[in-house]
């Protein structure tokens, strides 16, 4: 499809055409010069410097089967033609004897994706001495010229659209985050309340199963809510925001996290060696779910027969955490992948969430100014965090 409004638009947004067509009539002596856009059946002047009083201007056409322009657009070759009188190919040919010219040049415009667009051409009732270095290197560059600021005007149109449909995806992205953050978080909250109040008052064993299902699978859902919610904020604002601050109570909230996951996992062993001193500049809550991911992650992954294993120690300058399971070795491809959203250490069905676990921990690693890496050998997987205290 050919948008002839825009491309006479476009031409006549290059603020050089109107200089090249007085240019080309300065220097060749014609009274008439134009850029044409030429397609399969239209011929449409998108710029126009009339001198002999030709009738057309900027949007106005010719009938397609009555121009050169017509041969040109098939050839992509140049016509010039000195004399139509003394022509041998033209002197019989309708266009001159239907438009009153004996000189004529035409030159393709072709843009960068090889299309053709149309023609700089001139015309004039009187014989011009056209065929010649100088006048065809012209027209050549001026036609180069042209297709040049044509293809540029497309490469800004496009940018726009892109810009266009990525501040309505951003716009989008906020009014997700608005649900998860308030239209789902809420009632999931009203859900597992009413579960915990319901096993309060005393139910039969049946009934409490239910309700204690009920409760974990609210626990789960708010816990992808916060996952996508985090990846997000991070994707939104360049990473995540976190709150640091001195603090010696990085132990307990460890500790924490560890007799959590060991409730949610009594068929597990957990193996805890916390030898953190001192205070620990962090934010304790993003420390917190950063062990808890990946304490998870190996609970998910790990050999279910041997312990997972956690070290948190303070050396000098440095707070270390360390999270090792055994199991089958992590392939190096699939490693180097793993702290990108979406993306598992493995694929089985069994094993539910988003693949985000990691991602954020990452993230919260380099809002800690710190590292996360991860090793897999000898039968062993291990990821530590490193961050300056």
């Amino acid at each position: 499809m050919t948008d002839l409004p825009a491309d006479i638009a476009a031409i006549a947004r290059i603020d050089a055409v109107p200089t090249i067509l007085e240019v080309v009539c300065r220097t060749t002596g014609m009274g008439f010069a134009a850029v044409a856009r030429v397609t399969e059946d239209r011929w449409v002047a998108c710029g126009v410097r009339d001198e002999i009083a030709f009738g057309l201007e900027p949007g106005g056409e010719l009938q397609i089967e009555t121009t050169i322009c017509n041969e040109i657009r098939d050839s992509r070759q140049a016509v010039i033609i000195d004399n139509v009188a003394a022509d041998p190919t033209f002197c019989q040919h309708h266009t001159p004897a239907r438009y009153g010219f004996q000189s004529y040049i035409s030159m393709p415009i072709v843009l960068a994706d090889g299309s053709f667009f149309g023609t700089l051409c001139a015309i004039d009732p009187t014989p011009h001495k056209l065929n010649t270095p100088a006048t065809i290197g012209m027209f050549k560059l001026f036609a180069e010229l042209i297709a040049f600021h044509l293809d540029a005007h497309r490469r800004i149109s496009a940018s726009e659209v892109s810009l266009a449909s990525e501040r309505h995806t951003a716009e989008l992205r906020e009014q997700f985050i608005a649900v998860l953050g308030h239209d789902l978080r809420n009632p999931l909250a009203s859900i597992e309340a009413g579960a915990r109040l319901a096993i309060r008052t005393g139910v039969n064993d049946k009934a409490r199963s239910i309700l204690e299902l009920m409760q974990k699978s609210a626990w789960r859902m708010s816990a992808l809510i916060n996952d996508v919610l985090d990846l997000a904020r991070g994707r939104m604002g360049g990473g995540l925001i976190v709150e640091r601050t001195a603090t010696e109570e990085l132990t307990p909230a460890l500790r924490q996290v560890v007799e959590e996951l060991r409730s949610a996992h009594p068929e597990r062993s957990i193996e805890a060696d916390l030898q953190v001193s001192g205070r620990v500049r962090c934010d304790i809550g993003r420390i917190g779910q950063l062990l808890s991911n990946l304490l998870g992650n190996a609970l998910m992954h790990g050999d279910a027969a041997t312990p997972v294993r956690v070290r948190a120690e303070t050396l000098p300058g440095t707070f270390v955490l360390e999270v090792s399971n055994a199991g089958p070795p992590i392939p190096p491809e699939v490693a180097s992948e793993l702290f990108k959203p979406f993306v598992r250490a493995s694929a089985k069905p069994d094993h539910a969430g988003l693949g985000l676990g990691l991602y954020i921990s990452s993230e919260i690693a380099k809002a800690h100014a710190g590292t996360l890496d991860v090793s897999s050998v000898d039968g062993v997987t291990s990821f530590v965090f490193k961050m300056p205290i």
